[in-house]
């Protein structure tokens, strides 16, 4: 379940701003140089992060990493992972990787969020932890010196609009922590390319409107993303109109009648797991949601939820689906 809390640039300009990143730092303010055991300190959620050398023993508890450390080819440094890692998201080669991995637990609450206890953390004596979940916090593992981080956009503190240059800036941190920069610099050129091929396809606006939407299975809360998420900025490359570009939450709850209100000619449902018809079947059996305009055309698609949040690789990956779906 979703939490509560600009435009795609181009590729010439992007190329230049991530070479720069990799020799210098990145916008989050990493420092220094894992070579040579000198060491990194990036800013990270509102706290610094000190690394003495690039990190060797990684424990995972959210799927997000994955594209960047693949990309960083340091994915075999993971020793243990938790939580759900749909392979629908990965290439034979990451699954492969992946499938090494021993797993933890991928056991959720009602709400979807992750469960793992801190000793089950630490017996990996981790010198990295990926991800912050309900119960295990940052502060509680800096209490027994093992460092964590969690991608920007998913931060209980914020930030500004994300957009593709996220991605960029982030894999350009990871570059600086696992003293990759090279690797980071080239991942990134490749995913300005194909962003920049898919803006070319685009031509600019459509016309038409977009909303990306999270419903609940079974019943329950339906949820909207604003331009808090990488979901606005998606929709903008894809070359849709956000109609919840007013809000400038992450993502809100959202009745029917609101939906009816801004009544969107294309919708996107992000989901973390199980059968997509039963996520479309979740919104299109609200009564009344025969008068929205995207379930009476049948302009209704629905993608795992990293293919849309938080900025990653996989974003490219998503944007590429939704060009792909609904595209002239």
């Amino acid at each position: 379940m979703p939490r509560p809390r600009g435009s795609a640039l181009t590729a010439s300009v992007l190329t230049a701003s991530v070479l720069a990143l990799a020799g210098c730092g990145t916008s989050t303010d990493a420092s220094g140089s894992a070579s040579g055991g000198e060491p990194v300190t990036v800013a990270n959620c509102g706290s610094d992060v000190t690394f003495p050398s690039a990190p060797e023993r990684v424990v995972m508890l959210k799927s997000a990493a994955v594209p960047y450390l693949h990309d960083l080819g340091v994915l075999d440094r993971v020793v243990a992972r938790a939580g759900l890692y749909p392979s629908e998201y990965y290439d034979e080669q990451t699954l492969a990787e992946l499938d090494v991995i021993p797993e933890l637990t991928s056991d959720t609450d009602a709400g979807g969020h992750l469960q793992i206890s801190k000793e089950v953390v630490v017996a990996q004596r981790p010198d990295l932890v990926l991800g912050e979940v309900d119960n295990l916090s940052r502060s509680s593992l800096e209490a027994v010196d093992v460092p964590l981080l969690e991608e920007p956009a998913l931060c209980e503190t914020g930030g500004s609009e994300p957009g593709f240059d996220d991605v960029w800036s982030q894999l350009a941190l990871y570059g600086e922590v696992f003293d990759r920069p090279d690797e980071a610099a080239a991942a990134t050129a490749d995913l300005q390319e194909r962003l920049a091929a898919v803006e070319a396809e685009v031509d600019g606006p459509s016309g038409r409107t977009a909303a990306v939407l999270y419903p609940t299975v079974g019943g329950g809360t339906t949820y909207a993303y604003g331009t808090g998420s990488m979901a606005h900025p998606q929709l903008e490359a894809a070359g849709f109109e956000n109609v919840f570009g007013d809000v400038d939450e992450r993502v809100v709850e959202v009745t029917l009648e609101e939906l009816l209100g801004r009544d969107p000619d294309v919708i996107v449902l992000l989901h973390t797991d199980g059968d997509p018809a039963d996520v479309e079947e979740a919104l299109v059996d609200l009564p009344g949601a025969e008068r929205l305009t995207a379930v009476r055309e049948g302009e209704v698609m629905t993608q795992l939820f990293n293919f849309t949040e938080p900025p990653s690789p996989l974003a490219v990956d998503g944007l590429e689906a939704i060009v792909a779906r609904f595209g002239e």
